[in-house]
């Protein structure tokens, strides 16, 4: 597995985790602003509650298509081997996505649990950034 997503990635998988994750950050972050119209916390003229929360949902659907790309990535280079602080974050974000998704489609009577698990999401995914892109920015590559 390693060998096939240095080859997708041209040999340069360090730097195109680092640029998913940035962009897995910012959405999250985007994210964030979406469903603070949703919720009618922040009132736009140009932005309606509606399309606020369909883009959420749009957009949370493609952040979460990228995460499994770049933990599919972070499997294939380093198993389960590198432990800490950004694995232990990985794991959780995932299964708070997955019971996320589940509230919104399947368990309505857990609705008023979607604004913490949200920000949840959002503050594990600022971890897992700080502690992969956020060190490769700061420190740069390690040869």
């Amino acid at each position: 597995m390693e060998d096939f997503v240095e080859s997708v990635t041209r040999g340069n998988t360090t730097e195109v985790k680092v640029v998913l994750t940035s962009v897995i950050a910012t959405l999250a972050i985007y994210q964030a602003f979406l469903m603070a119209v949703g919720y009618q916390k922040i009132k736009l003229r140009f932005l309606a509650v509606g399309p606020a929360s369909w883009s959420h949902r749009a957009v949370g659907y493609t952040l979460v298509a990228i995460a499994l790309v770049v933990s599919f990535f972070c499997l294939a280079g380093y198993g389960f081997d590198e432990g800490g602080v950004h694995a232990v974050a990985g794991f959780v974000v995932f299964a708070i996505l997955v019971l996320k998704i589940g509230v919104v489609r399947r368990w309505r009577a857990l609705d008023p649990w979607l604004p913490a698990l949200g920000i949840s999401v959002l503050v594990l995914f600022g971890v897992i950034w700080a502690t992969s892109a956020g060190g490769f920015l700061v420190e740069g590559p390690h040869d």
